[in-house]
């Protein structure tokens, strides 16, 4: 990661002590700076009173739910990355979290290198994290295919399919959102650089695209989340 964490200050809201503790340490060993609230009311005060690069937010939190202090945040702050935490994995949660204007959307229990790795992607995305400090992961397993992202490849038993340097940038968004929803307008606005009604054709071009090239593997769908995003699932 190296030295560009340091300044980099995010608030956690998470009124689960001992998970709240756990994540504070873990952000703070890859070199974050970490201010743990326990609830949204006070998440939303302390936000008032400092500067923060990055807010993590419990969905169901005691005084403020992580929606209702969303909410409020992006009322005064349109451009600070908002990560949700939830212990529900509902999709009509994820689409009113991404709604709001989230980045992304965490499900409990999580892996920790993976959810670093997703703060990390949000944070060179939001451009909070420049480029350089980026560790790029070389190749994704996706059911039967192996997506060689360094050479651009889609890899499968019985075949092989090179890809454009845009198809594979969207590829590995989705396969880093694996099983989850990839918010559309990130995707937009990341390779883009917009999301105005042409490019988001292009995307709905591209998606029919990537469903051809994965259809030998019938347990991989790509789902359309109507106004909010795409699903790369694996059954």
């Amino acid at each position: 990661m190296g030295k560009q964490t340091k300044n980099i200050h995010i608030l956690l809201a998470e009124d689960d002590s001992n998970l709240g503790f756990v994540v504070q340490d873990n952000l703070k060993s890859n070199g974050y700076k970490v201010t743990l609230c326990s609830d949204g009311e006070l998440a939303l005060k302390t936000f008032a009173n400092k500067s923060f690069d990055m807010c993590i937010l419990d969905v169901m939190m005691p005084k403020k739910d992580g929606f209702a202090v969303a909410e409020s945040i992006r009322s005064v702050n349109k451009d600070v990355p908002i990560v949700f935490l939830t212990a529900k994995s509902m999709q009509v949660d994820k689409i009113k979290g991404l709604t709001l204007g989230a980045d992304d959307y965490i499900t409990k229990p999580f892996d920790f290198q993976e959810f670093i790795l997703r703060i990390e992607s949000i944070l060179r995305r939001t451009k909070v994290l420049t480029a350089d400090t980026e560790e790029k992961v070389e190749s994704y397993k996706v059911g039967a295919y192996n997506f060689d992202v360094k050479n651009q490849k889609l890899i499968h038993p019985k075949q092989e399919q090179g890809l454009t340097k845009r198809e594979a940038k969207i590829l590995a968004y989705l396969c880093e959102h694996i099983n989850d929803i990839a918010p559309r307008e990130m995707i937009l606005k990341n390779i883009w650089g917009n999301d105005d009604y042409f490019s988001g054709r292009s995307l709905d071009v591209f998606i029919s695209k990537l469903r051809k090239y994965l259809a030998a593997d019938s347990k991989i769908s790509i789902t359309n989340i109507h106004g909010v995003g795409f699903k790369l699932e694996v059954k």
